[in-house]
């Protein structure tokens, strides 16, 4: 498994050792010793160390990857070319099944930077000749995750900053996690299929209603949301580039995927019912994110 010290790789860890695997997890900084798993120091540019990761494993499980760098060329080498490190590993040690995490950005490659290197990722995959399915999540939330922590904070107070008129999926990690254990166990039904699973909401959400339902969840009966221009997202997508250089959040590529209007789940690509399927009510499953973070003292 690559990405298992990240947020879904963590939740993806702990529902695989539940359901009885023994996991290769490659790590870049020391780990506690866990029962199930084997901690495997490296790096997805390492490899050396990929070989030892998947020497003796029947499944790769591929999480890692990069959101938010600051070149089309670290893109390329932290989806593109890791992907085809981690591939070329797979198949040095004989192995055939691989589960791949993409992006719902893949479909839009010519949007960013982002959802280009995603595009590429999935195209090498597919060119794998191994048995292998894509996961594309959409926005992703639980306990653990701060890509979404500035909303739930301004939720609490009562403002929230949103992205332009769109609309957009979500999934709790748990349940995306349950979905990629569920896939490395099947080698039939999911080989050379992509999916796109979300909460199970029809159409998705629109922001304006998921930022409402995270104000719920932070005990907000009202708040009150601020569409951001597009022309506005973008442009302060440039100031935070000029400004923190290196270390932006907001750089011009992240900006353009923000913008984009439809970041839905589509309803023809969901995984069988059979294999899978949301369980996790998504009001409740807010509130459960919330109730964490308040214990850490995020909120």
């Amino acid at each position: 498994m690559t990405g298992a010290t990240g947020f879904v790789g963590r939740a993806t860890l702990a529902q695989a050792v539940a359901a009885g695997w023994h996991i290769r997890a490659l790590t870049r900084r020391p780990q506690d010793d866990r029962d199930g798993v084997t901690w495997i120091p490296g790096a997805l540019d390492d490899r050396t160390s990929l070989a030892e990761l998947a020497a003796g494993s029947d499944v790769v499980l591929h999480i890692a990857g990069v959101v938010n760098v600051p070149t089309r060329a670290d893109f390329e080498a932290g989806n593109a070319t890791a992907t085809a490190n981690v591939i070329e590993a797979a198949r040095g040690a004989g192995i055939r099944r691989l589960v791949h995490v993409s992006s719902l950005a893949a479909r839009e490659p010519a949007l960013s930077n982002y959802g280009w290197s995603k595009e590429r990722a999935e195209a090498i995959v597919r060119a794998s000749g191994l048995d292998w399915t894509i996961v594309r999540p959409p926005a992703v939330f639980g306990p653990g995750d701060t890509e979404m922590l500035d909303l739930f904070r301004m939720a609490r107070r009562g403002m929230m900053l949103i992205p332009p008129r769109g609309r957009m999926s979500a999934i709790h990690v748990d349940e995306l996690a349950r979905l990629l254990v569920a896939l490395a166990g099947d080698s039939a039904v999911s080989v050379g299929q992509s999916y796109e699973p979300d909460d199970g909401t029809p159409a998705g959400w629109s922001h304006r209603d998921f930022a409402r339902a995270i104000g719920r969840a932070v005990g907000r009966t009202r708040v009150s949301t601020l569409a951001i221009p597009v022309a506005v997202l973008k442009g302060a997508g440039r100031i935070d580039t000029l400004v923190r250089r290196r270390a932006a959040k907001l750089t011009p590529d992240r900006a353009r995927y923000i913008a984009h209007p439809d970041w839905v789940a589509g309803s023809g690509a969901s995984p069988p019912r059979a294999l899978w399927s949301p369980a996790l009510d998504t009001e409740e499953a807010l509130a459960d994110t919330v109730r964490w973070y308040s214990s850490q003292g995020w909120l």
